[in-house]
């Protein structure tokens, strides 16, 4: 038996029922996050938190529940299932309603809805290296939002597929901004760059621990766009996410990034980010 978090209940799957009129449903009117459990520790559970509250607020959606309620109902929704290592989503919608673009009145209540999948932690990226394609970055304005609207990122992820590639690193002009699913780094010359925290891309919360690892390592950070050909030329290039942690990229289009070698200065972050597992935000940091 398997259990979802439904508002505030922990319930069994088949108890679950979401209206057809359901603005998640409809318009994508909602936000959504994705935790990673290691060992049944939620990891970077805060600051996984303070981002869902971040983009429901830039939506002026209202979470109804407390960050320190919130995050009980997470841990209680790992327990529920047993989770040891795997992935844990929670998402949260403007509620249903007769279909109309404006906003329902207050009488609408918001509709929360978690659940888990088990998903072995996978290393075999991180030891041997990805390939990755450019791709136009076609998606809206505001990507700072982790909102339900993942249309532009999923074309990509899709192309990268046919391509049989890992990741699409998307491109607004000559610019990167960022993976369909993840963020993207490069090192040149000994200093770690990256796409600054701004309304084209989403900060990861990896991305956070990244670059505390960085300064950790005695790595110097650029928050700073690079371009295409840039990219190519980079010493050591790499993407990172909740579920990728860090993955090398050792190909890009077709093009060798380090003759295919997993560079030293990313072995060594891959190093130190092992160190902040499975360490996870307690339910105490949100009161």
């Amino acid at each position: 038996m398997s259990y979802t978090l439904w508002n505030d209940q922990i319930v069994d799957d088949q108890q679950v029922s979401i209206n057809k009129e359901d603005r998640g449903y409809q318009f994508g009117d909602g936000v959504y996050e994705v935790i990673k459990v290691y060992d049944g520790e939620m990891f970077t559970a805060a600051e996984h938190i303070d981002r869902f509250y971040a983009s429901a607020e830039k939506i002026k959606l209202t979470v109804p529940y407390t960050k320190h309620k919130l995050h009980q109902l997470l841990h209680e929704l790992v327990e529920a299932n047993e989770l040891k290592t795997g992935n844990l989503y929670f998402q949260l919608t403007r509620g249903t309603s007769s279909r109309n673009h404006i906003f329902p009145g207050d009488d609408v209540l918001p509709v929360l809805t978690g659940n888990v999948k088990e998903a072995p932690r996978s290393t075999e990226n991180g030891k041997s290296g990805v390939k990755a394609t450019f791709a136009e970055d076609i998606r809206w304005l505001r990507c700072d939002i982790k909102s339900l609207n993942l249309l532009g990122a999923v074309l990509a992820k899709q192309e990268a597929h046919e391509k049989g590639c890992y990741e699409a690193i998307l491109h607004r002009g000559e610019k990167v901004t960022e993976g369909s699913s993840t963020n993207v780094f490069g090192i040149k010359d000994g200093i770690l760059y990256t796409h600054p925290a701004d309304n084209y891309i989403l900060s990861g919360i990896t991305r956070g621990v990244i670059l505390a690892c960085a300064n950790e390592i005695g790595l110097p950070v650029k928050e700073e766009s690079f371009t295409k050909d840039q990219a190519l030329q980079m010493d050591e290039l790499f993407v990172s996410s909740t579920t990728s942690e860090i993955t090398p990229v050792v190909e890009l289009d077709g093009n060798s990034i380090n003759g295919g070698v997993i560079g030293e200065w990313t072995r060594k972050l891959q190093k130190q980010f092992e160190t902040k597992l499975p360490v996870a935000g307690t339910i105490e940091n949100h009161k």
